[in-house]
C-alpha cells in the first residue's frame, strides 16, 4: 500500500514522530509520538490547508511518499465505532484518548481513521515505537509547491 505525508523539509526522513509529540493532534495528545500520514497528495494538500491561516503559504515542504508491506495489519476502525464527536473543530479529547491507546497498546503499526477534513478519504496514523516500523519504506521525497488560490481570500 502507498500513502503520503506532506512534511517541512527539515523533517521529511523523519520516522520518529516528534512534530506530533511536540504538538498533539486530533488523533494525540502532546507526549506521544505520532506519523499523521494520508491516502492521497490531495488529502495531504487539504490537512495541511486547513491547519495554515490564511494568506501564508507555506514554504519549503516536501512531499513523502511511503510503502506499507502488504503483510502489515492495520487497526481499521469503522466510522460507527468512533466516538460521536470524532470529526469536531476543535478536535476532542477523545480522540486523542483513541490515538494514544493505539499507541501505547503496540498492537498495530497503523490506525486507518477517516479524515475530518474530507469526508470519504482516510489518514493512516503510524506509530513510531512498533516493532514493524520497518516494513514502513520511503520510496521517494520530492519538493512541492502549494498553489497559492488554497491560501488567499
Amino acid at each position: 500500500m502507498i500513502i503520503f505525508r506532506l512534511s517541512k523539509s527539515t523533517f521529511s526522513r523523519d520516522l520518529l514522530g516528534k512534530g506530533a509529540e511536540k504538538s498533539g493532534g486530533r488523533w494525540n495528545s502532546k507526549g506521544t509520538a505520532m506519523i499523521y500520514t494520508c491516502a492521497s497528495r490531495a488529502l495531504c494538500t487539504t490537512e495541511i490547508a486547513v491547519h495554515t491561516p490564511l494568506g501564508n503559504i507555506p514554504k519549503d515542504y516536501e512531499l513523502i511518499t511511503m510503502e506499507i508491506a502488504d503483510r502489515i495489519k492495520i487497526l481499521d476502525l469503522e466510522e460507527t465505532k468512533l466516538p460521536c464527536d470524532w470529526k469536531s473543530f476543535p478536535h476532542p479529547r477523545s480522540t486523542q484518548i483513541l490515538g494514544d491507546l493505539f499507541v501505547k497498546e503496540n498492537k498495530f503499526l497503523i490506525f486507518k481513521i477517516p479524515s475530518a477534513v474530507v469526508l470519504g478519504e482516510y489518514n493512516f496514523l503510524i506509530n513510531p515505537g512498533h516493532k514493524d516500523i520497518k516494513f514502513l519504506k520511503i520510496v521517494s521525497i520530492e519538493p512541492f509547491s502549494f498553489d497559492q488560490r488554497l491560501f488567499v481570500r
